[in-house]
């Protein structure tokens, strides 16, 4: 497996995609309709064609399970000096979704630009804060 780092230890950081690949995201039983693997590789062809502006990583499980396949879009480090955090998007499902989430990376992702309005319908709130809502 290649795994695509864009990451420079003392640079600037760019945009990052965390693509939840473990226990529910992923599985073609949980969502059979769905080309887990060509999502994947479409998310890190982006990148390796981004000049170091988009990097994808894979985690084992983000958490919202319920909400699979979650992605969660990490801000540069411009769009952190911009006050942004981390938006995390539930449902993505299809090739729709993940040109929506590339369009917004490619505008300059959280902080530096708005997502647009059909990804803005699959924001779900990270598991932090949904806890803290419970409260």
């Amino acid at each position: 497996m290649t795994t695509t780092y864009a990451i420079r230890p003392f640079g600037a950081r760019p945009c990052t995609l965390v693509v939840c690949r473990g226990c529910c995201c992923g599985d073609a039983r949980k969502h059979p309709g769905t080309d887990h693997e060509g999502q994947l590789a479409r998310l890190r062809e982006a990148a390796a064609a981004s000049g170091g502006r988009l990097a994808v990583r894979t985690s084992e499980c983000l958490g919202p399970c319920g909400q699979a396949n979650v992605i969660v879009v990490q801000p540069s480090t411009e769009g952190r000096r911009r006050g942004a955090r981390a938006s995390w998007i539930g449902w993505a499902l299809d090739d729709d979704c993940i040109d929506d989430v590339l369009a917004w990376v490619r505008a300059g992702g959280p902080g530096l630009a708005e997502p647009p309005e059909t990804l803005t319908l699959q924001l779900i709130p990270a598991p932090s804060e949904a806890r803290r809502r419970v409260r």
